[in-house]
Parts: structure tokens; C-alpha cells; sequence
């Protein structure tokens, strides 16, 4: 199923997000081993029993990305031009392994672009764990297709 096109989206509604995920260490690991961030907080469960989280970390670009994905389907699937920022990205709680996190997206702006072929999209995404606690939250901007006449 495509996401919605630009005329599609009206300001204000939220998306609530049907695709969960279960984050495992593994996911973490290869995360982190693609991205080259070697942050121990993220990988060493020795370093990270002593600090105040008393466990590893699921790096949070890897959540605010899987959280970009799980929005996707609803959103802009095969109706996308560009993504064009990201902006205002909070972590407030932390992700264990182990965690399911969830998404919703709440569009707070649209406009047509200066030559009336497309629009610019922008949604609150807001990133809940199992226990339905904020853990991220962000402002996506994305470049979208009108339909077709």
C-alpha cells in the first residue's frame, strides 16, 4: 500500500502506526557496527553495569531510524521525493534490549512548492517503548509527490 500524497495529508491529524518492533542486541550490534560507533554504552556490558543505566543501551540513532521506518508504510511510501531534515530529535528515556517500540506522526505543517508540483510535509514523530513511555521524539520534513492527475 502507497503513503499519502501531499494533498493527502491534512494538518494537525495524527497517524497512529500499526508496525512494532522488538529491539534485540543484535539489531544494536550490527547498528552500531555499520555506523562505526564504538560507544561502550552501547556495546560493553561490564562498562555499562557501572553507570546509572546499569545496562547496555540501544544507540539512539538506530531507535529514531527504526522509528523513520515504522512510519513509512503510513506515510510516505512510493509517494516520498526527498526526506529533508530532521529536526528537534530528543531521547528522554532511554531503549533496553528487549524493548517494543512503537511510533505515531502528527503532521504540524504543509505547503506547495514554488512551482505548484509538490509539497513539503512536516511530522511530529513521537516514539513510545511497551510501556508506553516517550523514549524519542523528532520533526521529519519530507519533500512529497502530488498524485497524479
Amino acid at each position: 500500500m502507497a503513503g499519502k500524497y501531499y494533498g493527502e495529508f491534512t494538518i494537525g491529524e495524527t497517524i497512529e502506526h500499526d508496525k512494532r518492533r522488538t529491539i534485540s542486541e543484535s539489531d544494536n550490534q550490527r547498528f552500531c557496527d555499520m555506523t562505526m560507533n564504538q560507544q561502550p554504552l552501547h556495546l560493553d556490558a561490564e562498562f555499562a553495569a557501572d553507570t546509572q543505566f546499569g545496562e547496555r543501551l540501544v544507540n539512539g540513532l538506530y531507535t529514531m531510524s527504526l522509528a523513520v521506518g515504522l512510519t513509512i508504510p503510513d506515510t510516505t511510501d512510493d509517494t516520498i521525493v526527498a526526506n529533508l531534515s530532521y529536526d528537534g530529535v530528543e531521547h528522554p528515556r532511554p531503549v533496553f534490549h528487549g524493548d517494543t517500540i512503537r511510533a505515531q506522526s502528527t503532521v504540524t505543517d504543509k505547503r506547495e512548492t514554488s512551482d505548484g508540483e509538490r509539497g513539503v510535509v512536516t511530522m511530529h514523530v513521537e516514539v513510545f517503548n511497551q510501556d508506553d513511555e516517550l523514549v524519542c521524539e523528532f520533526d521529519r520534513t519530507v519533500l512529497s509527490l502530488k498524485r497524479p492527475d
